[in-house]
């Protein structure tokens, strides 16, 4: 019989740090580029969505893994939806319910969760092969990776598009009693699209296993 594989080996741990880094679900796979753009003009809503992503993509893995066995294939697309969609409700009247300044703020985004092709890829292409736990921890990082780039996204958006993180004042009043103006640019959709596209620069200028050769 053989032995039983600790809950963090480190196989089990890679499927937390790896998304973080080296398979990062947007800069690496380029998946839920829609979020990063409609969010983070904001940190606290982007945050917001980072969690709530966070927790549908990690309940919806160990769903699956659990149900793996039992759904036939021709409607595994259906079930899966179905599950997502029960998720994101939940989680929308929870938002609803404890921040719901936030929960306007996210308005229809929150709903498109169910389309968010990285919860669909992370079911596809992992839960319905594997055992509940490494799913869960699967979809936690994949989950947190995709949280962090819109962290960054939203703080690098907010500071220089309004001056301000999660809403407190960074830049000094005396930047902009000498002239100093908040770049506005930086708080309409394209400029995420740049922000993104410079996070893939560095990061790919930094991991030359991510270069093409």
């Amino acid at each position: 019989m053989s032995e039983k594989e600790p809950l963090f080996s480190s196989k089990n741990m890679k499927l937390l740090t790896n998304p973080l880094n080296e398979n990062n679900p947007i800069t690496v796979q380029v998946l839920g580029i829609c979020s990063a753009l409609a969010v983070t003009v904001k940190v606290q809503p982007a945050f917001v969505m980072a969690l709530s992503v966070t927790a549908v993509m990690a309940f919806s893995n160990v769903i699956i893994s659990l149900l793996r066995n039992t759904i036939p294939t021709r409607i595994r697309i259906i079930v899966q939806l179905v599950i997502i969609a029960s998720l994101v409700i939940l989680v929308d009247q929870l938002l609803k319910a404890y921040v719901y300044d936030i929960s306007k703020q996210l308005s229809v985004f929150v709903g498109l969760i169910i389309t968010n092709c990285i919860i669909m890829g992370r079911l596809e292409a992992f839960a319905l092969g594997n055992k509940p736990w490494p799913s869960l921890l699967d979809g936690i990082g994949n989950g947190a990776g995709y949280g962090i780039i819109l962290v960054i996204i939203a703080v690098i958006r907010e500071l220089f598009g309004s001056g301000t993180i999660a809403g407190f004042q960074i830049i000094p009043q005396s930047f902009y009693d000498f002239g100093y103006v908040n770049n506005g640019l930086m708080i309409l959709p394209p400029m995420a699209l740049v922000v993104v596209g410079v996070i893939i620069w560095v990061q790919r200028a930094k991991n030359k296993d991510l270069q093409e050769s």
